[in-house]
């Protein structure tokens, strides 16, 4: 038993030993290829992935390019097909391909993809938000690897790759959070001959890399709440349409766009949007919840704008004529299995897709325009799904040079409260065909149309879209020389109280700096969700404010920003000039905050709100929490059991922070809304409870209390 012992221990120090004398790189340089990094400070936000690209199916759904990020379900990617190849190419087993192909998926890592290095810095460590001594943000540290405070995005993420080529793609992703510029990510990709075929930093190919092609295919969903609606595989983009711009961007190369025409058509970009469902019976551009209130819930226009490309690895001047190919692309893709040399053939058909002829349907032109008058629905056209189509090349890299191309991915369209506003108004023509309204254009023109109404103003998202391309340019222009909005207070402490919710906050670092004007707090009522108001403007100096102004049961969400006076915002020329503010989503709470009423001092004073409780009446008791019942004055540990008027035990509350309020969202253990019904509420008192100023004894343990009260549904 001992022998085996000695063996075993031996097996584990071998290769321990081994790694003790390899170089220091060699050992730390690997990086898991799954490994993710979100960026969560903008209206944009993404998870980006080791490997080099990024597949969004989480094995339950599409998830990634979250915008509007301030609400659920906005996720609009689906995949990211990413190849890049050359011609001529010896490996380091001496093979010769006459073509060499390299995917960057999962599947390659460790076999023709090498991750070694996957970082996010940020420009400050982000505020503590504490909501009744819960630090809601501090999970957020695990997402950053290093601060740089002279860094000028608010995150970059550093993602290295050798491949087997001998080709390193470094891959910075760039994100802002100041309020003109937070719907896009810059991704600035440098493809280097480092001649590195692996893990460690070992030089092992000294070639030209020749012809060198580089593709994307990226594949969007433009909305997954819409998705709902919408029906029929869009959850994978299958009806998505896909559209571009500048085919006359050499004409304008180089022209800068002001603030008096900040939408130019000129810009190359291609990007997508939800089309119709040839399933559907009725009009599901913008994905109306027809079912329910009627607002649009896939307004999302997405998509990538083209900000630089050098022509070669000796000029670094951008290529007007690149890329050489910007339009739509079917699903499907060539497979090369496992890189052997018996994968030459599909090696050869991968090269020929990378150079711009397609495998299936695609086209270097606008897909919308080509199709849109025969039908509505692009699934009909490529089966799967398409995608925006970029194909850049050929170049010439010779050992120790480089190409970089500079990217804007974006998403943006009608705001959450047009898109509501604009859906109501067609779900209640929808719902009257009488109704032929008159219906406002976005041009203030009018129609009598519902449908042609919602399209339109779904349709300003291509010119939103530009608009933020637009704004993408002209910060890349100025190498990133935005002008920045004052850092947020450091610590956000916010406490429920019995009157009233105290906000306390740090000085903002920035308070010193000229032009400081103060700080912001809006609330949100019910769900975080929901649109905020701003409910206090104090100035420099001040770190306290109290909201007296809650009401007793409501949930309050809140976030405080620091804001300027515009005085170092005053060019208008990467955005609109005026005042700044630091990015909501620092300081936003995820938890809510509302009143705490000291406990009951009697059974006889427990009260059931609202009683009768009446659907019809739902937005006027809690709003913004529909379902929401409330149990007041009760005692401050107590268990509280609902159970049908015939004595079924449905839903048991144990009531354990102390206060005289418990909250009930009608929802049953088994995760069911209650029907309409008469219920019984039991209050049994857990632990023996006194005055904390006389030491009246108020409740024994054990002591209970029945309350019946009506749901009407």
């Amino acid at each position: 038993m001992q022998k085996n012992k000695k063996k075993t221990l031996s097996l584990f120090l071998i290769p321990l030993l081994a790694m003790l004398y390899l170089p220091w790189e060699y050992v730390t340089a690997q990086v898991e290829g799954t490994r993710t990094r979100h960026i969560r400070i903008g209206e944009l936000q993404n998870h980006y992935t080791a490997y080099g690209s990024e597949r969004a199916w989480n094995n339950n759904y599409y998830e990634g390019l979250q915008w509007p990020a301030w609400y659920p379900y906005q996720d609009n990617a689906v995949i990211e097909r990413f190849w890049f190849g050359v011609r001529d190419f010896v490996d380091a087993n001496g093979h010769n391909w006459g073509t060499y192909a390299i995917h960057s998926t999962a599947g390659y890592v460790g076999n023709s993809i090498f991750p070694v290095k996957h970082d996010q810095t940020a420009k400050f460590e982000p505020p503590a938000v504490i909501v009744d001594g819960v630090n809601v943000t501090a999970h957020h540290l695990q997402q950053i690897d290093d601060y740089d405070p002279d860094q000028i995005p608010d995150r970059i993420l550093t993602n290295v790759v050798n491949t087997s080529m001998g080709l390193t793609v470094t891959r910075r992703i760039l994100a802002f959070s100041q309020q003109y510029h937070d719907s896009y990510h810059i991704v600035e990709y440098t493809f280097e001959n480092t001649g590195k075929t692996g893990y460690s930093d070992d030089v092992v190919l000294q070639q030209t890399l020749k012809d060198l092609y580089v593709t994307f295919r990226v594949e969007y969903s433009c909305g997954r709440e819409g998705t709902w609606h919408i029906g029929h595989r869009q959850s994978w983009g299958h009806h998505t349409w896909y559209t571009k711009r500048g085919e006359d961007y050499p004409e304008h190369a180089g022209q800068p766009i002001t603030e008096d025409n900040p939408i130019v058509d000129w810009l190359r970009a291609g990007f997508g949007w939800a089309g119709q469902n040839a399933a559907n019976s009725w009009d599901n551009i913008g994905g109306p919840d027809r079912t329910g209130d009627g607002g649009l819930r896939s307004v999302q226009h997405v998509g990538r704008g083209v900000l630089h490309v050098d022509k070669s690895g000796k000029d670094k001047t951008n290529d007007p004529y690149q890329p050489f190919l910007l339009g739509w692309h079917r699903g499907d893709y060539v497979s090369i299995g496992d890189m052997s040399p018996s994968t030459e053939p599909q090696m050869e058909q991968l090269y020929k897709m990378l150079m711009g002829e397609p495998y299936g349907v695609g086209g270097n032109y606008r897909m919308d325009e080509a199709y849109m008058d025969q039908h509505l629905d692009p699934g009909q056209t490529v089966g799967g799904g398409a995608a925006v189509w970029l194909a850049f090349g050929p170049f010439t890299v010779d050992f120790g040079e480089n190409i970089t191309i500079v990217l804007a991915e974006a998403v943006n369209g009608l705001d959450r409260q047009k898109a509501d506003e604009i859906g109501r108004r067609w779900k209640r023509a929808f719902d009257d065909p009488s109704d032929t309204g008159p219906f406002t254009l976005p041009d203030g023109s009018t129609t009598n149309d519902k449908d042609e109404f919602k399209n339109e103003w779904v349709y300003t998202g291509k010119d939103s879209i530009m608009q933020v391309f637009g704004r993408a340019y002209r910060s890349y222009q100025k190498g990133y020389n935005i002008s920045q909005p004052p850092m947020p207070p450091p610590v956000y402490d916010i406490t429920s109280g019995g009157d009233r919710i105290m906000h306390e906050w740090a000085p903002s670092p920035s308070e010193g700096e000229p032009g400081f004007a103060g700080y912001r707090i809006y609330r949100g009522v019910g769900r975080r969700d929901t649109t905020y108001q701003k409910i206090a403007e104090v100035g420099p100096g001040v770190t306290r404010f109290e909201d007296t102004d809650a009401r007793r049961g409501v949930s309050y969400f809140y976030y405080i920003t620091a804001y300027n006076d515009g005085s170092n915002n005053t060019s208008g020329e990467t955005n609109p000039t005026g005042e700044l503010e630091s990015g909501r989503f620092y300081t936003r709470t995820t938890e809510p905050a509302f009143l705490q009423r000291e406990a009951g001092r009697s059974l006889d004073d427990i009260r059931v709100v609202p009683n009768p409780y009446n659907i019809r009446a739902r937005h006027l008791q809690y709003p913004g929490e529909p379902d929401k019942i409330m149990f007041l004055n009760v005692p401050g540990q107590c268990v509280i059991r609902i159970y049908t008027e015939r004595g079924d035990l449905i839903e048991t509350i144990e009531h354990t922070d102390g206060s005289g309020d418990a909250t009930w969202q009608s929802i049953t253990s088994s995760r069911q809304i209650v029907v309409s019904g008469v219920y019984i509420a039991h209050f049994t008192v857990t632990e023996d409870q006194y005055d904390s100023a006389t030491g009246e004894l108020l409740y024994r343990a054990g002591d209970s209390a029945f309350r019946k009260f009506v749901v009407i549904r």
